[in-house]
């Protein structure tokens, strides 16, 4: 029998900081990461002028190389030509490297410190040049990389600084202290930039995500709603069919066999079409939706509509072109329900605004257009999401037709939309022999 052995809690997080630390700067310590361009579109930079936004993105390399000039010259002017390898390019180079090669110029900074003892004579694990570099170093690789780094880095630049003060025998005068004091702060302000950048980072994906969510909830509830009425529609025709070819076989006298048999196949498929529409749109309808009593509108009633909206203050005006005819009854409520849609939505955002409803009987299907001057008068408009037109453009959709929605020249909205329908038989041109 094998007894299984579990870690204690303490040796895993020891386990778990030693894999952080090997995967933060010593996996791939040396791997070429060039640091990326500045962003351009903060609150002060994107009223910059173009060209000179164009070289704002080199601004951080420009930081950086400037901060290695200083590096050198602080060497150069504390050793002169003598030192100035040690305590000048070195140093220099460490923070050049951090354009390139950040977690790797660290290491060359740590091992340049003890090196620039031994040789160059320092009093204390860092001279004045390789101070600076070294915390340079460390607040560049910082912002690259991320808080945990961080804290591994102070850690081993005091542990370093430690180590040479007790190999060097210093009881006093070394500037560790100052180093653990300096960069601790520096390192902290870095780190909490990167906390609060990665919070808003955070916060607007899921802003998106929750703005897609929505548009597609309301997308779903929209074709649920489109469906429950396409399934009273055609319930509706269905039950018809199958009454009517019922009682067919009773209004002609003594009908052949076949004539019966015919009607009674009729009824058995519309009975069976309808049950089967019931049975898989019904998973559409709410526990607590009940159909409709009166049947669904069109636009015979589209007067009723209009003078609903001019009592709650939108004056309307109605233009019909073309040979009004009767269309079918899907294309007939979609066409209602998007003018009512328009109109709702010029009462809501356009308040004081007067409105025009066009409707164009064609050859090929049915044309529609609302538009909407302006708001106008003290009433404030009502914000929106955008929903009615995501229903709108379902419904014109699922027709196979055509629409758009766009703001006007005069500050107000238009909406058009082209329902495609086809021609009915006996709308078809009769052929002159």
């Amino acid at each position: 029998m094998t007894e299984t052995k579990t870690r204690s809690p303490e040796l895993r997080a020891a386990a778990g900081a030693i894999g952080g630390l090997r995967q933060d700067l010593i996996h791939d310590a040396f791997a070429y990461r060039p640091l990326p361009h500045m962003r351009t579109g903060g609150p002060l930079t994107r009223w910059l002028p173009e060209r000179l936004r164009a070289r704002v993105v080199w601004a951080p390399h420009a930081v950086v190389l400037g901060a290695a000039l200083l590096t050198f010259m602080v060497g150069f002017s504390s050793t002169g030509n003598a030192g100035v390898l040690m305590s000048g390019l070195l140093p220099a180079a460490c923070v050049g490297m951090t354009l390139v090669r950040p977690v790797g110029a660290f290491w060359m900074s740590m091992a340049l410190t003890p090196v620039t003892v031994v040789v160059g004579g320092e009093y204390g694990p860092w001279g004045d040049a390789t101070f600076f570099s070294h915390l340079v170093v460390l607040v560049v690789v910082a912002a690259r990389t991320r808080p945990r780094t961080a804290a591994w880095m102070w850690g081993l630049t005091v542990l370093l600084g430690t180590l040479v003060e007790n190999a060097a025998g210093w009881d006093s005068a070394s500037n560790t202290a100052a180093m653990a004091v300096t960069s601790a702060f520096a390192l902290l302000v870095v780190s909490l930039v990167q906390v609060r950048r990665e919070a808003e980072r955070e916060v607007t994906v899921q802003r998106t995500v929750t703005a897609v969510e929505r548009d597609r909830r309301t997308l779903l509830e929209e074709r649920t709603t489109i469906a429950r009425e396409l399934h009273d529609v055609v319930a509706h025709h269905m039950s018809v069919v199958a009454i009517q070819a019922e009682a067919a076989p009773y209004r002609v006298e003594n009908p052949p066999p076949e004539l019966e048999q015919a009607f009674v196949t009729i009824r058995e498929n519309a009975v069976a079409a309808l049950t089967e529409l019931r049975r898989v749109l019904g998973v559409v309808r709410a526990e607590d939706y009940e159909a409709p009593d009166a049947p669904q509108p069109t636009l015979a009633e589209l007067d009723g509509l209009l003078a609903n909206v001019g009592e709650a203050g939108l004056a309307t005006e109605k233009t019909v072109t073309g040979a009004v005819r009767e269309l079918p009854q899907g294309v007939e409520l979609s066409a209602y329900r998007i003018i009512q849609e328009a109109l709702s939505n010029s009462l809501r955002h356009a308040p004081g605004a007067s409105a025009r409803v066009e409707i164009g009987y064609v050859l090929g299907g049915l044309g529609l257009r609302v538009v909407n001057g302006p708001a106008t008068g003290p009433v404030k408009p009502s914000p929106g999401a955008g929903h009615g037109i995501t229903g709108m453009r379902e419904r014109v959709a699922m027709l196979n037709g055509e629409m758009t929605a766009e703001t006007t020249t005069d500050g107000g909205y238009e909406v058009t939309a082209f329902i495609p329908v086809q021609q009915a038989p006996s709308d078809a041109p009769v052929e002159q022999s």
